[in-house]
């Protein structure tokens, strides 16, 4: 059984890998279409109304702050396509066209329509989806598994966590031989 804080550990490594991928200039970005949207909706806008706000004080705030949160949550995720689209071998330009259509359609088409991330095989040096444990075109062992099951197994695994198999008595590939030294 696996150790509920090591996954939480490992679902806060995997977030704040997904976090980097945000360009600075998105986040510079998202900070002034923040900042722009307080600006209009707390000076620009009461200074063109006629009638004063029927709304309490209190719910403007929320509003205000909502939408100040959504325009900035929006460039971020531009910023966040930009950067995960190619290393997926998805074409960016497509996406962030998606990204602006209006209802945040595109923003949803995009996460339910991504890619795997590719790797490089070493071998052969073609793109390899990164949950294959072969190489489609040369057939290298690109990732560890269990011979008997064929699912991922980590390289310092001495047993399957799924079938139980005794991995010291596979003849792992000569790549994996140096890391479990």
């Amino acid at each position: 059984m696996s150790n509920p804080n090591q996954r939480g550990f490992q679902t806060e490594t995997r977030l704040s890998e997904e976090l980097r991928l945000i360009p600075r200039w998105a986040i510079a970005g998202a900070l002034l279409a923040f900042a722009l949207t307080q600006y209009y909706f707390w000076i620009v806008l009461p200074a063109h109304r006629h009638h004063p706000s029927s709304l309490p004080v209190a719910l403007r705030f929320y509003l205000i702050l909502s939408w100040g949160a959504l325009a900035a949550l929006y460039v971020l995720m531009i910023g966040y396509i930009t950067n995960d689209a190619p290393r997926r071998g998805m074409s960016t330009r497509l996406w962030i066209i998606c990204v602006v259509l209006p209802g945040a359609v595109g923003a949803v088409l995009y996460f339910l329509l991504r890619q795997p991330i590719l790797a490089t095989c070493p071998a052969c040096g073609a793109h390899v989806e990164s949950d294959y444990h072969y190489c489609p075109q040369c057939a290298y062992q690109v990732a560890a598994c269990c011979t008997k099951c064929y699912r991922s197994a980590r390289i310092t695994d001495i047993y399957c966590v799924h079938c139980g198999h005794d991995l010291t008595a596979d003849h792992p590939p000569t790549r994996l031989h140096a890391f479990s030294g």
